[in-house]
């Protein structure tokens, strides 16, 4: 397998896009109880950037989803089944948690 390597410009455009992503999650995150941060899915997608560079960053600097879902509201017994509304955890995760040193 050969050996690849990145060009002075390949370099400093990959640091200016990790600088960059640094700064979206520094604005967008707010502080989480575990000490971290937290940074909303919605937050990141309205920000209309690069998503899925977003993510990689994210899970590159020991991100993860955040897997707590809110407890449902019913309005009695058969609440759910007369509202249409099923108690399940959401397909994508809503929001994501970060270690504080991520933006240090």
């Amino acid at each position: 397998m050969p050996h690849l390597t990145q060009s002075p410009e390949q370099s400093a455009d990959h640091d200016n896009d990790d600088q960059r992503i640094k700064l979206l999650v520094t604005r967008l995150a707010r502080p989480h109880a575990s000490g971290g941060l937290v940074i909303e899915r919605a937050a990141i997608l309205a920000d209309g950037g690069d998503f899925s560079a977003v993510m990689d960053w994210i899970t590159a600097h020991a991100g993860r989803a955040d897997t707590t879902v809110a407890p449902p509201t019913s309005r009695g017994l058969h609440g759910g089944r007369v509202h249409g509304t099923v108690a399940s955890a959401p397909t994508k995760p809503l929001r994501f948690l970060l270690p504080a040193s991520a933006v240090d």
